[in-house]
C-alpha cells in the first residue's frame, strides 16, 4: 500500500435516502444527483456510471502526462469510452470493466505505449488492478 505524502484533494459526497435510489450531493454543492438502480425506471444516474465516468477522465489525464514524456502531441478528438458492468455470480456482485480508446492520427504502437503508461499511473487503474477483470481496447 502506498502511504500518501500529500494529499492533492478530497472528494466529499453524501449519500441519502435509498442508497441506489437515492441522491447524492458533494461538500460544495458542485455534484448534486438523483441516483436510480441500473435498469431501473428510476430518473436519475448509478453508481456504475459514475465510476465509468471518473475512470475516464482520469486515464485520459493519465494518457496526457503520458504524451508529454514521450513527447507525443494528443489529438483534441482522443476519447475513452469506459464500460462497466454489475454481475452476478451466485448471489455474489461484482464488477468487471472495459476502457474503449480512441487516438485518432497516432500509429498504433504510440498509442499502445501511452495507454499501457497511463493504465499504470492512472489512480482508478491502480484501485482497480487485482481487484477487477479489466480489458482495455484500442478502436
Amino acid at each position: 500500500m502506498t502511504q500518501a505524502t500529500k494529499v492533492l484533494y478530497t472528494g466529499k459526497t453524501r449519500t441519502t435516502s435509498g442508497g441506489r435510489d437515492g441522491e447524492s450531493r458533494s461538500s460544495d454543492g458542485r455534484l448534486d444527483i438523483k441516483l436510480s438502480s441500473p435498469g431501473s425506471a428510476g430518473t436519475g444516474t448509478n453508481p456504475e456510471q459514475l465510476f465509468a465516468a471518473g475512470w475516464s477522465a482520469c486515464f485520459i489525464g493519465a494518457m496526457g502526462l503520458a504524451a508529454g514524456k514521450m513527447k507525443v502531441k494528443l489529438p483534441t478528438d482522443l476519447s475513452v469510452d469506459a464500460e462497466v458492468d454489475l454481475c452476478n455470480t451466485d448471489g455474489a456482485y461484482f464488477l468487471q470493466a472495459r476502457l474503449n480508446v480512441n487516438v485518432p492520427g497516432l500509429e498504433r504502437d504510440v498509442v499502445q505505449a501511452l495507454v499501457d503508461a497511463a493504465h499504470q499511473t492512472c489512480p482508478y487503474s491502480k484501485m482497480s488492478r487485482g481487484n477487477i477483470d479489466v480489458q482495455i481496447n484500442l478502436v
